[in-house]
């Protein structure tokens, strides 16, 4: 018996009518849930409430869930379908920033995951493949999608796909690589007046390596950037310090970028050392951040039904970079779209700030919720329906690779 093929544009219609049914039917709870976790905001690795609130709207629709992903308490896994066929991820982030709450409106991307997850089962039943709605802990602080990756979790997985509030409207996200390196300098204690000769300055050493990268800084690259701050500079001002220590935050507009400027700044403190006496340690710490690599055909199939809504995506401005997230390590591994949408202008200010916060709470931020759950479904309903979809975003994926985008 021949294969019934990909769904006709009248069947693929109906099936975009059936996701738009299945959201309103769900505003309400829907709503309620970004407010919810917007009332509770709990930080990177500690959020269980969450976790629970969302695994438990997922499981109440039949959702399979697996808590504890990757051995992180606040991760999960939920999965409808399953079997041979396409797998489409839908992500999910739920952290919040201590003092500010949900200042970069993770409520409402954990809330527009979870209502594209609901709704695209009930408008397909048992899915094609499979569906998988992922809980990624800590992205603020400490890449819990990193971790996933390291895991296997999205092994197989076809498209990862998420939105973010924001300032600007934008169907992907230029999201630069980003480290944090702790650089230690070594040296040996004296008094300053009693034996200044026998002391080696490792505060001066550090100070030092402050001055050199001010002088890095004016050739780097567009979106290569290095901050430092001191967080050892001894314990007196009569002792010379025999340990001094910095962290350095780096960004590179690509993990290629990034690796260079890493290099740069070894180069850098060991050039100190050599001149200053000390002994230097250099260290990552924490996860390393990639680039973010947008997969141009399913950002464009977010856009565009994005569009039904009323909501209009652009390129983003040229030259302009938003941060880092551990996104990027998922998109250089499979396709994935990060989109923008605002919840309030950029000049009102921008996110991480208390004005944000209250956006994520907003009617704006509702109606930006709806429309982005519906959209996201759509998008990972192309995914599982249309296999000429899937071989574009695999192929798209592969060139930019060998092209180091």
């Amino acid at each position: 018996m021949p294969s019934a093929g990909p769904p006709a544009g009248d069947a693929l219609e109906a099936v975009y009518e059936r996701i738009r049914h299945e959201v309103a039917a769900r505003a309400v709870r829907l709503w309620d849930t970004a407010l919810a976790l917007h009332r509770d905001p709990e930080p990177a690795y500690e959020e269980h409430r969450a976790a629970r609130r969302l695994t438990a709207e997922l499981a109440r629709e039949g959702f399979r869930v697996d808590r504890g992903t990757a051995g992180l308490a606040t991760a999960f896994t939920a999965s409808a379908g399953g079997g041979r066929g396409p797998r489409v991820a839908l992500l999910l982030e739920y952290d919040a920033l201590p003092g500010l709450g949900h200042a970069c409106g993770h409520n409402l991307i954990a809330a527009a995951g979870l209502g594209a997850a609901l709704a695209l089962r009930a408008a397909l039943g048992d899915p094609p493949g499979t569906l998988l709605a992922v809980g990624t802990p800590a992205e603020e602080r400490g890449g819990g999608k990193v971790a996933l990756v390291e895991a296997g979790v999205f092994d197989g997985v076809d498209a990862a796909l998420m939105v973010h509030p924001g300032v600007h409207s934008w169907s992907w996200a230029p999201l630069t690589a980003s480290a944090q390196v702790r650089v230690g300098f070594h040296g040996r204690a004296a008094h300053p007046t009693g034996n200044p000769t026998d002391g080696i300055d490792a505060l001066g050493a550090l100070v030092q390596l402050f001055n050199s990268l001010g002088v890095l800084h004016r050739r780097l690259p567009a979106g290569s950037h290095v901050q430092g701050i001191v967080t050892d500079g001894g314990r007196a001002t009569n002792i010379v310090p025999e340990y001094a220590e910095g962290l350095f935050g780096l960004r590179g507009a690509t993990t290629a970028a990034l690796e260079a400027l890493s290099g740069e700044l070894r180069r850098c403190a060991e050039g100190t050392a050599a001149a200053t006496g000390t002994g230097v340690t250099v260290e990552r710490v924490g996860a390393r951040y990639e680039h973010f690599r947008d997969s141009p055909v399913l950002s464009g199939r977010f856009a565009g039904h994005l569009a039904r809504a009323g909501i209009e995506l652009t390129e983003p401005e040229a030259g302009v970079y938003l941060g880092s997230s551990d996104i990027g390590n998922v998109s250089t591994r499979l396709p994935a779209v990060h989109p923008f949408v605002a919840v309030m202008d950029a000049a009102g200010g921008s996110d991480h700030t208390p004005a944000f916060a209250a956006a994520a709470a907003s009617h704006r931020g509702r109606r930006v919720l709806l429309a982005a759950a519906e959209a996201l479904a759509c998008t990972a309903a192309d995914v599982l329906l249309r296999p000429e979809v899937r071989a574009r975003a695999w192929a798209a994926l592969r060139e930019r690779a060998a092209a180091g985008l």
